[in-house]
């Protein structure tokens, strides 16, 4: 016996749905069963989760500032007076 999953979408993901369903002649409740096998079933990568230190790899050492310069700053000096390293 199948499963019953009931939830809700957002307004605008409902309208597109329903648009699809109605363009393409099949009913909703089968358009999401093949997204989710698309997504879930066999041969499909798990969505790879990545840290906060990989998304900004590429923009470390981006921004070079000499010690002077970050003294005058404002946003520096107050990170630095919330930061507790030195």
């Amino acid at each position: 016996m199948d499963a019953q999953l009931t939830l809700r979408v957002p307004a605008d993901l409902a309208r597109r749905l329903a648009a699809r369903a109605k363009a393409t002649g099949a009913k909703r409740s089968q358009l999401v069963r093949e997204a989710l096998q698309a997504y879930l079933g066999p041969g499909a990568e798990p969505p790879r989760t990545t840290s906060v230190r990989e998304r900004l790899e590429p923009y470390i050492g981006a921004v070079s500032l000499d010690r002077p310069s970050l003294e005058r700053d404002d946003l520096a000096q107050r990170l630095r007076s919330h930061n507790w390293r030195e």
